[in-house]
């Protein structure tokens, strides 16, 4: 499995915390490695250990081309190659000794406010554009949250359509001390693509010409889901730790337009709260409870798999094929794109794509999300638990809820 992440880009960080801390340490696909920014405006991902005595280059020194180790002076690019030695380079520069030393390295680029990292063979192929990243008029947030297990559970989660009924309904009812239970599904639908895999379904208060089976959500190959306004990624961090990104898009009332976002922020939010007890208030904290409630890696050997459970099966059997194929060198796998002119914007199926896209007022747009049944554009984050205050102020500004010298937010 391994094998086949590495033929994708990964977002490991928001580009606006590796701009303000300068150097970020960095857990991906079970290497320890650091994030940079040169004064030159480039980013590196190199191996947390320097080559030269092992030192932490977490503690490292930032020069204009790359990153120097703290401990001798030794510097690299963030292609990995020594810059320089000091005492090397006085002792005996003829040997040019710092020629033959490299570092690990690999390739970072910058896109929707994320990093991206690509860890496999050359050539690398295009970090995607997916279409919402091409979206304009939006005030955007990167969203992470650290999972304890492993992330192929949480990817399986993308198509899974009965949990919504369940864990995000009726357990919610539940928990709000409602305890009514909301519409049942009915007939479900699964179908791959050449990005994925598509769910569709039919719940008792839904028909099929409803947009949930007209169009579907998609479960974003290889390790994400897509639900038109937003994207979450399961980034592995290593076979018991998971990374969740969420990038987050809002479309900005007409009377905001047009909207530039200068600095896309991010935020980390808590998932156990001061008892220590695992947060359930959200839709994604409900998520992290049923993937780290399967164990830290779910045994398949113990389930017992029903027809809810087909796009699944379908994702392990592509999963398996994909895998067989890398390993074989049989050329890239499904879903890697290298083709520039197409990359220019890489269509999805997007549900409700007027709510993200089309120039209406703060009431319209919520009004038009309460006829679909899609909750948009209020003052909290509805998502994930923990947004900053100082977001919620910049958002609330930027969606014309609250006015540009607001102290306090609603």
């Amino acid at each position: 499995m391994g094998e086949l992440l590495r033929r994708y880009w990964h977002p490991f960080a928001a580009v606006a915390e590796v701009d303000e801390l300068g150097i970020k340490p960095v857990r991906l696909l079970g290497e320890n490695l650091v994030a940079f920014k040169s004064k030159n405006g480039s980013y590196g991902l190199i191996d947390r250990q320097c080559p030269h005595r092992r030192a932490d280059m977490l503690n490292g020194i930032i020069e204009d081309d790359g990153l120097r180790c703290s401990y001798h002076g030794w510097c690299f690019a963030s292609s990995g190659q020594c810059l320089e030695q000091p005492f090397e380079d006085i002792a005996n520069p003829k040997a040019r000794f710092k020629d033959k030393i490299r570092t690990k390295a690999y390739p970072v680029e910058a896109k929707a406010g994320m990093l991206w990292a690509y860890m496999g063979p050359q050539p690398a192929p295009l970090v995607p554009n997916w279409e919402p990243f091409t979206w304009s008029n939006g005030f955007q947030q990167i969203v992470f949250a650290d999972v304890p297990c492993n992330w192929f559970q949480c990817q399986e989660n993308s198509c899974d359509p009965v949990h919504f009924e369940w864990m995000h309904r009726n357990w919610t009812s539940v928990l709000k001390g409602d305890g009514s239970y909301g519409p049942t599904h009915l007939e479900l639908a699964f179908e791959e693509f050449e990005f994925g895999h598509i769910y569709k379904r039919v719940r008792e208060d839904t028909d099929k010409d409803n947009p949930h089976w007209t169009v579907g959500a998609t479960a974003l190959w290889p390790n994400a889901f897509f639900l038109g306004d937003h994207i979450e990624w399961r980034v592995p961090v290593d076979d018991e730790n998971t990374l969740s990104v969420t990038w987050m898009f809002h479309r900005v009332p007409a009377d905001r337009e047009p909207f530039v976002q200068e600095r896309i922020p991010y935020w980390t939010g808590p998932v156990k709260d001061e008892k220590g007890e695992w947060i359930t208030s959200h839709v994604m904290n409900q998520d992290i409870v049923a993937w780290v409630g399967q164990g830290t890696i779910a045994d398949r050997t113990q389930e017992h798999l029903g027809k809810s459970d087909w796009g699944i099966v379908m994702m392990r059997r592509s999963f398996e094929a994909n895998m067989k194929l890398v390993e074989a060198g049989e050329g890239d796998p499904k879903a890697v794109i290298r083709d520039a002119e197409f990359n220019k914007c890489v269509e999805l199926p997007i549900k409700h794509k007027e709510l993200f896209t089309a120039s209406m007022t703060l009431e319209e747009s919520r009004r038009l999300g309460d006829t679909l049944q899609y909750r948009i554009n209020r003052p909290d984050y509805q998502h994930q638990v923990g947004q900053p205050e100082a977001v919620k102020r910049e958002y609330q500004i930027a969606m014309g809820m609250i006015p540009e010298d607001a102290t306090e937010t609603i």
